[in-house]
């Protein structure tokens, strides 16, 4: 999520107390600031550092705290950190992990390792954790934690207070207690405040909530993210296909994935991947950067080959090739604004069968408005610039048919990447780009050839 400028600046005043003690050689000084830190302060300096620093930072790092640290910095940084470690290193940096994070964790860790951290395990431990690694870490159940608390309808709220003060302690972010029944189908929650202003001798069924829905073990994590930014939810229990309850999210959880859903968003329109380090090797960058720029290369050729197609039309109305840009940016800008609609509607849910005509109709009519707007207003100035009045009606023509081919090209681009599975942030700028040029440079040109050289 989006740091404020107080965070910006203190991260800021962090990296440079943090790199003036690593240049002065005072590891004990730089020990003391870093591990004086939380671990995803930590991990965001980390993050914030070329490759050499960051490896003497990553040594001056308490061996208690490597564990969170690995959790919190993104996928590249990560497996650079393990690489360099030791088999016994990670083993311990493993332990006291919540299974979650264990779970997130051991999936970046060497074959050898892995093995060693089981085998590091008691058996209810080991069996949480393949209950969260059999699911999909973009899913529900890849989220949950397993240590839960639970608790019978049948029992007093008396019995239950008891049984949590014999307990001694109770997981991070709990605010209800998960109901089932014998067989551990999930029944409903009791809220910590119920429990702590009823009456003791009231039983868990009388105060429970039982309207209270679980997520479901495979529903997508982003689908998971809005049930808790539509309900206000600070945890809730996850059940398999039978209502069995299996686990808890927490809010903590879904924090990172909208945060990690923002960062995608935002990489996305330049072809990145929001886990990549920026101070990555120069030579892995370029190699990454290199397939969206030669894609764009094809683009570009595409659009240069159809304007070749009016060399001649260009040669003898120099006007045309003035004013050619104007087309196609402004076809750009239109169907970019409508992509990030549909994109949007796409990943919230809020596009589908049933609206879809509607949309497409309400996207259709802003761009003939917008069209006939701004066709006004560049033909006026055209005219007023070439002194020529079968150019601004020209120019006029070719913005209103481009923006309407810009506003199907955005509705239609990111729906239909959509249905095939590719992820429309990613595909969709240069497909649109494509489309808004070629048609802007064809319909404008070809006017031009049709009515000022030909007429």
């Amino acid at each position: 999520m989006p740091e404020t400028a107080q965070d910006i600046t203190a991260t800021q005043e962090r990296l440079q107390a943090l790199s003036t003690a690593l240049a002065s050689g005072t590891a004990e000084q730089t020990r003391r600031l870093l591990n004086n830190l939380h671990p995803a302060e930590i991990a965001h300096l980390l993050e914030s550092m070329p490759p050499r620093p960051r490896a003497l930072l990553w040594e001056l790092v308490d061996n208690a705290h490597r564990g969170e640290v690995l959790v919190q910095v993104n996928d590249e940084v990560r497996a650079g950190l393990i690489r360099d470690m030791e088999t016994g290193e990670l083993v311990a940096a493993t332990e006291g992990l919540d299974t979650d994070d264990l779970a997130d964790l051991l999936q970046d860790l060497p074959g050898a390792v892995i093995h060693e951290v089981l085998r590091s395990l008691d058996l209810q431990n080991r069996h949480r954790l393949e209950s969260v690694l059999s699911y999909p870490e973009d899913t529900a159940g890849g989220l949950m934690n397993v240590d839960t608390v639970t608790v019978r309808a049948d029992v007093t709220l008396d019995v239950v207070l008891r049984y949590l003060r014999l307990r001694g302690d109770l997981p991070e972010l709990t605010d209800n207690l998960m109901v089932v029944d014998r067989f551990d189908k999930f029944l409903g929650v009791l809220p910590l405040t119920r429990l702590l202003t009823s009456d003791p001798d009231a039983t868990v069924a009388e105060v429970m909530e039982r309207d209270v829905e679980a997520i479901p073990a495979d529903l997508s994590a982003i689908e998971v993210a809005k049930i808790f930014e539509d309900h206000d939810l600070v945890s809730a229990a996850v059940v398999d296909e039978q209502g069995h309850l299996l686990g808890r999210i927490t809010i903590d959880d879904v924090v990172d994935v909208i945060r990690d859903e923002a960062e995608h968003s935002l990489m996305s329109l330049a072809g990145l991947d929001e886990e990549d380090d920026i101070f990555a090797p120069i030579v892995t960058s370029t190699r990454r950067r290199a397939i969206w720029l030669g894609v764009n290369l094809f683009t570009a050729f595409l659009a240069s080959w159809v304007i070749g197609l009016f060399e001649t039309t260009l040669q003898k109305v120099v006007a045309l090739a003035v004013l050619m840009p104007i087309v196609a940016s402004m076809g750009g800008i239109a169907g970019t604004q409508t992509a990030t609609i549909m994109i949007r509607g796409l990943a919230l849910g809020q596009v589908g069968h049933s609206n879809l005509r509607w949309l497409l109709s309400k996207e259709v009519a802003v761009s003939i408005l917008n069209g006939i707007l701004w066709s006004l207003v560049v033909a006026i100035i055209a005219m007023a610039w070439f002194q020529n009045l079968h150019l601004g009606v020209i120019i006029a023509a070719a913005l209103i048919i481009n923006l309407l081919f810009a506003a199907l090209a955005g509705f239609g681009i990111p729906l239909v990447l959509h249905r095939l599975g590719i992820d429309p942030a990613i595909a969709s700028g240069v497909l649109l780009t494509t489309v808004t040029d070629v048609m802007g440079f064809l319909v404008f040109l070809g006017l031009g050839r049709l009515f000022l050289v030909q007429g």
